[in-house]
């Protein structure tokens, strides 16, 4: 296929419409689990929850973008490696290890484990890509490891789930290759082309996992323990695709063209504690003081990490945004 040129006129930046934007998205973002879990205490998988939201996001994606800008889905063939690792390890990979971490530990310690793709980055930024780190960003490094200790609990003998905790290593990996192929990706694809095609890319793997053929269908109208109100299934499925999905990442990307990456950084940090309150309100799920401590102290070291990052910055909501060109 020919390559196609999309051209890009500069945007007014307003600077109030992207801090908007940002704390949008994070709150967006941050209901995910909080509109998952229910669904899998009512007897869906943490598979099938993943299938219904990547893959009902997909189709409102591509037929949107088909609809408005259909140019945007135009990909040379050499970019198709990249798109494949994309939706494959940052869309499918990452929501299929969120869900099973939800499903078996509390909400917040699962995206706060999520949370610590950055620290991998830049481990990665520093080992394989042979590029010196300042000091600081060590002690980012320091700071998040020793928090994620005290939100795992180690010092009581990680007394979560193990399969949850892995799970949360696995969203944070997989995650951090988000980051790495977004940035590598949008220097020749537009932001919303990566998002449209990576989601339909991570809809296919996670249906031939979880096929939607096999979802029992009589769940789907099961009414689902949702803090005080009883909604069907279906709703909170169509809610974690549209809201927590859709809207989430188109926020996301327009909240960047309003905002340095930097600042949107330290503004998607909210994800995390809206994801914490959330499920606390809602489902009952209280972190001990002690996590609590460490979520703050994980955060902050995630912070230092991400504002003092050598070369070009990425925004590092809870699931990566991708620079806009």
């Amino acid at each position: 296929m020919a390559a196609v040129s999309v051209s890009f006129s500069p945007p007014v930046v307003h600077r109030g419409r992207g801090i908007a934007l940002i704390l949008l998205a994070s709150v967006f973002f941050g209901s995910s689990g909080v509109l998952g879990k229910p669904a899998m205490i009512a007897g869906l998988s943490p598979e099938q929850v993943a299938a219904a939201r990547i893959g009902l996001a997909a189709l409102v994606l591509v037929a949107g973008v088909a609809l408005v800008r259909p140019g945007l889905l135009r990909v040379r063939r050499e970019q198709w490696k990249v798109l494949a690792g994309y939706g494959l390890l940052g869309v499918a990979g990452v929501q299929l290890c969120y869900f099973v971490a939800a499903a078996r530990i509390p909400i917040g310690v699962a995206i706060l484990l999520e949370f610590t793709s950055p620290v991998l980055v830049a481990l990665w930024v520093r080992f394989v890509r042979k590029v010196r780190l300042p000091w600081l960003m060590w002690v980012g490094i320091a700071l998040a490891l020793a928090g994620l200790a005290m939100v795992a609990r180690v010092d009581e003998g990680l007394r979560l789930d193990a399969i949850g905790l892995l799970a949360g290593v696995g969203a944070a990996l997989c995650s951090a290759a988000y980051f790495l192929l977004g940035e590598h990706g949008v220097g020749s694809l537009h932001p919303l082309t990566m998002v449209t095609w990576g989601m339909l890319v991570g809809a296919v793997a996670v249906c031939v996992v979880a096929p939607p053929w096999t979802w029992p269908a009589e769940l789907l109208t099961v009414p689902a323990e949702f803090g005080p109100w009883r909604p069907p299934v279906w709703t909170l499925l169509a809610a974690v695709a549209l809201f927590a999905t859709v809207f989430a990442y188109l926020a996301g990307i327009n909240a960047l063209r309003h905002l340095p990456a930097p600042v949107a950084s330290v503004l998607a940090l909210c994800e995390p504690l809206i994801a914490t309150a959330a499920a606390w309100l809602l489902l009952n799920e209280a972190l001990s003081p002690v996590q609590i401590a460490g979520a703050v102290v994980l955060l902050g070291g995630a912070l230092v990490v991400q504002l003092t990052a050598p070369g070009k910055q990425q925004s590092t909501a809870g699931e990566p945004l991708p620079q806009p060109d």
